[in-house]
């Protein structure tokens, strides 16, 4: 698929469901800290099968939005291939990305707005997402699709208020992110600060937004990375850089649409805040220094308790994932208490990206969610 209308460069996500002849709602959710968060819904096209395979909420990761599971159109993108398949499809946007952008306070020129990381999307987002879902379909459970750090808010979530885990069917972690000692994404090792180091990191950059999207970042996308543009080599060695090298599944054309709505957003506390796991090598709350002692009353963050994790979750990991290592996803199984399937990418160059944008993600990974879903 060749991406050559400038218009889809532009597109929010619902005119690119609506592009391609799929309903879609818009739902605001309100968190219990104030946060106005935006849900994307796909009801069933067929009005006689609405709902008739249950919810399932598809989380995105870090500096990413809903909209990474349209990019790629029908036949080809999670959210199209749900919603084939009969699912009621709910994509959800975390605090602080290009959707989810209100508070019933604070403005996001505001310091107080960005004072969170996927500490409090899983304690404070995911929930109400949970609860609005269920409430709207009159379901008590539903699935779980999450990418990256639509994981490790997950993983959090289970650990901090346990009550959730019996309104998930079935968990599915796309490449996931708790533990990270063993990283290799140099560009990811570049913001590993911790403790006081992190405090200090955060004072001095004003704990505001990391990277916010602007006119130059989505110019950038459709000029410099135009699959036409002999500059286009930058943008993906940009990608691989951060994410592992798979150049036999990138999709170049697709380039300029994928790079003019990422980075979506996300606080500069949510980036640190993996950068301390990656030192540290263990799955924690936000080390604060000096002040974990008024935070959390000892001298250290407190680690995830994961065995209260008790859904049933598929682990999905690939060989050349920069940012979710084998060694890591192990440590990650061997903590976890329900797992029900530790599955491998059958492609040994399959990177962190790749489980969103690949040529053959469809049948790398998609119909295999698809299969597992059907099976709960």
């Amino acid at each position: 698929m060749r991406y050559k209308s400038a218009l889809l460069l532009n597109f929010r996500q619902p005119e690119l469901l609506s592009k391609y002849g799929y309903p879609v709602e818009e739902h605001e959710v309100e968190t219990e800290d104030g946060y106005l968060l935006t849900l994307h819904r796909i009801p069933s096209k067929d009005p006689d099968t609405n709902s008739t395979k249950g919810p399932v909420l598809v989380q995105h990761g870090l500096l990413c939005s809903s909209i990474d599971y349209v990019i790629l159109g029908p036949g080809k993108a999670l959210a199209y291939l749900l919603s084939d398949a009969g699912y009621d499809v709910w994509l959800g946007n975390a605090r602080g990305n290009v959707y989810s952008r209100k508070h019933v306070e604070f403005e996001t020129t505001d310091k107080e707005f960005w004072q969170f990381s996927w500490n409090e999307i899983g304690i404070y987002d995911l929930p109400a997402m949970i609860d609005y879902i269920l409430n709207v379909t009159s379901e008590s459970s539903l699935y779980y699709v999450g990418h990256s750090q639509g994981t490790t808010s997950f993983y959090v979530m289970g650990s901090e208020m346990p009550e959730y885990n019996e309104k998930i069917r079935l968990m599915v972690s796309l490449s996931p992110v708790a533990f990270m000692s063993h990283m290799k994404s140099p560009a990811m090792r570049l913001i590993s600060p911790i403790g006081e180091l992190s405090k200090d990191l955060l004072n001095m950059i004003g704990g505001m937004e990391f990277k916010p999207r602007s006119e130059l970042t989505v110019m950038f996308g459709q000029i410099v990375c135009n699959h036409e543009a002999i500059t286009r080599a930058i943008c993906s060695n940009f990608l691989f850089l951060l994410c592992g090298f798979n150049s036999d599944q990138l999709n170049e054309t697709a380039l300029p649409v994928i790079l003019s709505h990422i980075p979506a957003g996300a606080s500069t506390k949510q980036c640190l805040h993996y950068g301390q796991l990656i030192m540290s090598g263990k799955f924690a709350k936000f080390d604060f220094g000096q002040d974990n002692e008024f935070e959390y009353d000892q001298d250290t963050p407190p680690d995830y308790d994961l065995s209260q994790v008790t859904a049933a979750t598929v682990l999905m990991f690939s060989d050349n994932d920069w940012l979710s290592d084998v060694q890591d996803v192990d440590i990650l199984h061997s903590k976890l208490s329900n797992v029900v399937l530790k599955y491998r990418i059958p492609d040994d160059m399959f990177n962190h990206l790749d489980y969103l944008y690949a040529k053959d993600v469809n049948t790398l990974v998609y119909e295999k969610v698809l299969e597992l879903l059907s099976e709960y």
